[in-house]
């Protein structure tokens, strides 16, 4: 599942002009292009690299993935993209979330990239429930607030998939993989008797 999302990914790059690559992307002040580097680097960049940027970022792991990301995303497209496919069965396994942590990632990126630029989800259906179901589940250490998400349920209206107990947050699959991992943007498409609930939970 994650090297067919990598390949995916590769592909999507492929079909972006500059000026898409340089767009921002839904997650935080990255552009579309650094979500690649993102999703690259641990597939080319040797953990001993690494150690020098956690230095450099004060042992803060986010500012380092931040820092490495920006990086590696200076490398041309077609090389990022040409990258995820030669690294499609990579065996990276990040540290608590696994390989659930990873699918889920290199899909949320995904649309990361696709909601800004107007292009359609495109979600593999098995890949999206195996990820809500991860988020859901109390192992998604870093991907999901646990207290804006607690005592609700989530139901996906194209999936027949749903998980929680409590007041209902109904929506597209996808609508509930992004706001699950803390992209506001999908708020608006949400109903039920949860979503103003959850909605209100959300800082500002």
């Amino acid at each position: 599942m994650i090297a067919a999302e990598r390949r995916r990914i590769a592909d999507l790059l492929d079909s972006l002009t500059p000026a898409q690559l340089d767009t921002p992307s839904l997650c935080g002040a990255w552009t579309v292009r650094e979500v690649a580097g993102h999703l690259v680097s641990p597939l080319v960049v040797s953990p001993w690299r690494v150690l020098p940027l956690v230095l450099r970022s004060g042992f803060n792991l986010h500012a380092a993935n931040a820092r490495l990301a920006s990086q590696v995303a200076r490398r041309p497209a077609g090389e990022l993209a040409a990258a995820l496919r030669t690294h499609a069965e990579h065996p990276f396994r990040p540290p608590v979330v696994g390989f659930f942590g990873q699918l889920t990632d290199v899909q949320v990126h995904g649309q990361d990239i696709r909601r800004p630029l107007g292009l359609p989800a495109d979600l593999d259906p098995l890949r999206l429930r195996t990820s809500l179901d991860f988020l859901t589940g109390g192992r998604a250490v870093g991907f999901v607030d646990r207290r804006r998400v607690a005592g609700l349920r989530f139901e996906a209206t194209d999936l027949g998939w749903a998980a929680g107990e409590g007041p209902v947050v109904r929506g597209t699959g996808e609508a509930l993989l992004l706001t699950l991992t803390g992209r506001r943007v999908a708020l608006p498409e949400l109903d039920g008797d949860g979503a103003a609930v959850l909605a209100g939970r959300w800082p500002g």
